[in-house]
């Protein structure tokens, strides 16, 4: 895939070369701005409270592995965790933010680290890292910062199973996109320090 554009400067850069002194794409931004976006979306979509935490359960799983897995580690950490936070800012649950940030961020950086080759075991094993880095931190977070280690534990199922469904609807959609649009390969911020 090749693609040109113009940094600042007005100097063309294109997709294909790998210098240190180009600037990373402008279609990268956008692309990361609009999965954001996306993440926001799913997150707000359908919202299922979660009483003894204050917490809820939400589709976001399934916007933070698809960007992770399609487009890399900057981008599913970005996409997944301030889309994520955005929605618990908008959504009336702003003292989550925080936590949302980093729990989401991780997943869709590890999920994007290990699960970018697009082989399915990869992907699985990107979605595991995942899974145990977003409910390994909302445990974390919420036993320390916001309720107690009793009530933590009661929201664990329900973040596993926000992740099982993040990663049954994910990995398809990852595929069924590649498919469609194979370029989607060759697609990442990472591309310029020569990783994918």
């Amino acid at each position: 895939m090749s693609f040109t554009a113009q940094n600042g400067s007005g100097r063309k850069i294109d997709g294909k070369r790998k210098t240190k002194s180009a600037a990373v794409n402008p279609l990268y931004y956008a692309l990361i701005a609009m999965l954001t976006a996306v993440t926001t979306v799913f997150t707000l979509l359908i919202r299922v409270p979660i009483p003894a935490t204050q917490g809820y359960i939400n589709f976001s799983d399934v916007a933070t592995y698809f960007s992770g897995f399609s487009f890399g580690a900057v981008t599913g950490g970005i996409a997944g965790g301030i889309g994520a936070a955005i929605a618990d800012l908008l959504g009336g649950y702003a003292q989550f933010a925080p936590l949302t940030l980093l729990a989401h961020g991780a997943q869709g950086l590890l999920a994007g680290l290990i699960g970018r080759k697009g082989t399915l075991p990869m992907l699985i094993l990107g979605w595991a890292a995942g899974t145990i880095a977003m409910v390994g931190l909302y445990f974390l977070g919420e036993g320390l910062v916001y309720t107690t280690f009793a009530n933590a534990l009661v929201e664990v199922p329900f973040n596993l199973l926000q992740n099982i469904a993040g990663g049954v609807i994910g990995i398809p959609l990852y595929y069924a996109v590649r498919k469609a649009y194979p370029a989607i390969t060759q697609f990442s911020v990472n591309k310029r320090s020569g990783q994918r």
